[in-house]
Parts: structure tokens; sequence; C-alpha cells
């Protein structure tokens, strides 16, 4: 469900993914970004956003 997130919000994303400091600079970064670049930018916070996903339910498993 955090994955389908990412599509739309991703600084929600990685702050639910239990990165809550990274979340928030991603966010005050996120907006300029969107509004300067019409949205460009974007498939790169999706893909930022996967990652911290994707590497946190690897620290899950492994505990």
């Amino acid at each position: 469900m955090n994955y389908l997130l990412a599509l739309l919000l991703p600084p929600l994303s990685i702050f639910l993914a239990g990165r809550p400091i990274l979340g928030i600079v991603v966010f005050f970064i996120w907006i300029p970004a969107l509004l300067f670049s019409g949205g460009l930018t974007h498939p790169m916070f999706i893909i930022l956003a996967w990652l911290v996903i994707f590497e946190a339910r690897n620290r899950q498993t492994r505990l």
C-alpha cells in the first residue's frame, strides 16, 4: 500500500516508511521542484520513495 502512496505523495510515504526527518526534508524540496519544473522531477521522488520503502522492508526482515 505504501508503494501506491509513493506514486502520489512521495514525502508522505517516506515519512510512513520510518524515515520522518528525510520525509520532511524531501517535502520541502518536492514542493518547489514540482512548481518550478512543472512535474518533471516527480519521477525522481517516486524512485527515492520506493528505494526507502524497499530498504525499510529489508531492514524489518533481517530483525
